[in-house]
């Protein structure tokens, strides 16, 4: 069976300028293509021998770097390379800490794209010195949460109560409790606060 490669961007022409940099390094590959970021979530669930991730920082429904944190959380073996804008730069360094591998800036050449593409497939990824390791140490916790006490964190991070994240996720309220106590020893806090003050410090939530 072939590989494939998701690549979600909200923007049409350059979810068709990242088609068309990895049809050349595989030209064999399934593109699947979302625009927004509960379409690449549903993508990623579903999808056979997905090899790679394509992902626009700013995609609709993403706030920070939760984007790739629920990403990685889905799919923690696929590799995330973030797309953005090259002011944002940084940023994309810095969602290192939640899965992703690489970055493509929106102003890069064609054959830039491809060889970024390229080593994110053959596993080269580019070595970042700690900027933080306080936050790195948080964020590598953040990264370890599961998909669904991710989504209870950013519930949280919205200010919704418990009986609305349980509506949202289609869980019961216990069960929402049942994963703010095991979020919170996670990350090795003692109330709720804290774990959103945690949270927020990552870039997740406003």
């Amino acid at each position: 069976m072939s590989e494939s490669i998701l690549i979600a961007d909200d923007h049409p022409l350059f979810r068709q300028a990242l088609t068309m940099a990895a049809r050349k390094v595989r030209p064999g590959a399934e593109i699947i293509e979302a625009g927004t970021l509960d379409t690449a979530l549903e993508a990623v669930r579903g999808a056979q021998n997905l090899s790679l991730t394509l992902l626009d920082l700013k995609m609709p429904g993403a706030e920070g770097f939760s984007g790739v944190a629920l990403l990685h959380a889905e799919a923690p073996e696929v590799p995330i390379l973030v797309v953005s804008a090259a002011e944002a730069e940084k940023a994309a360094r810095e969602a290192r800490r939640f899965g992703a591998v690489g970055f493509i800036g929106k102003d890069q050449s064609l054959p830039h794209m491809q060889q970024a593409i390229l080593d994110a497939l053959e596993g080269r990824f580019a070595e970042t010195a700690p900027e933080d390791e306080a936050v790195d140490t948080v964020a590598a916790k953040v990264a370890d949460l599961t998909p669904t006490q991710l989504r209870v964190l950013l519930g949280v991070l919205a200010g919704r109560l418990n009986k609305q994240i349980a509506f949202d996720l289609s869980i019961s309220e216990a069960t929402v409790k049942a994963h703010m106590t095991a979020i919170m020893r996670k990350l090795d806090v003692h109330n709720r606060t804290q774990a959103v003050l945690a949270a927020k410090a990552l870039g997740i939530g406003a």
